[in-house]
């Protein structure tokens, strides 16, 4: 169910400008909305506020079934209302009187078959819940809850932000969100490959100081061995290669 509070506008509050834009919690809605109150949940166009009263509306008749004897006080209160109606009329004719006997006689109950007999606790799901072995669900899936669970979080944080505690709160939670903001970003910076240096005019891909060499297909293999020089033995140019001088006396 729904209040009042979230839905109709009061004025607009002195810290309007701090409570930014927001996510329509309805499903199927996704309009972004600039928030005049804190608890305000829901975007202001009437169609989704229309929508919106249709599943309250919906979720207070399940709540009502649900309720022992509910059903039977339903039926008395629809015979004792078409017998209102009935001695108001004026000259009522057979076929409606027979209408409405029969309609006394069947115990009428507003039932809905498009919609499961107990649906989804986000605003504007109508989706069956889903499964819970450990205690009763009350959402269709984890987005739905998720989307709720994060509005109420929004809405308590807001409240315990004039207190001391939950400005202390508020400040670790800031540390610990730019910490790990700190370790993903080393965690990026050491899986980055680093880039060699190319110089101007090379290829990129090649590390810096290669060769590269271009032939045609005519062309032979190229050797890459370092050239050896042969120089040919010359006694007369070696002074290395001729006799020794006698010492003077």
């Amino acid at each position: 169910m729904g209040h009042g509070h979230l839905t109709i506008g009061r004025g607009v509050s002195a810290s309007e400008g701090r409570l930014g834009w927001r996510s329509c919690l309805r499903k199927g809605c996704g309009r972004r909305f600039q928030a005049r109150r804190y608890n305000q949940r829901y975007c202001r166009e009437p169609e989704c506020l229309r929508e919106l009263r249709r599943w309250q509306a919906a979720k207070r008749q399940q709540k009502c079934r649900s309720q022992p004897g509910a059903r039977q006080r339903h039926v008395e209160a629809e015979h004792q209302r078409r017998k209102r109606r009935a001695a108001q009329a004026q000259k009522p004719s057979e076929s409606e009187s027979a209408a409405e006997a029969a309609s006394g006689n069947s115990g009428a109950w507003s039932r809905s078959r498009r919609h499961p007999e107990i649906f989804c606790g986000r605003p504007g799901c109508y989706e069956p819940l889903r499964d819970s072995p450990r205690a009763p669900a009350s959402y269709c899936g984890d987005d739905c809850r998720a989307a709720v669970r994060r509005t109420q979080d929004r809405e308590r944080k807001w409240l315990r932000r004039k207190t001391e505690a939950g400005r202390f709160k508020r400040r670790l939670e800031y540390q610990s969100v730019r910490a790990k903001r700190r370790q993903d970003r080393v965690a990026s910076d050491d899986h980055t490959p680093q880039r060699s240096a190319v110089r101007p005019g090379t290829k990129p891909g090649y590390p810096l100081g290669s060769v590269l060499f271009y032939r045609r297909d005519g062309d032979g293999a190229l050797d890459s061995r370092p050239p050896t020089e042969v120089i040919a033995h010359d006694p007369q140019g070696t002074p290395g290669s001729q006799p020794r001088p006698p010492p003077a006396s």
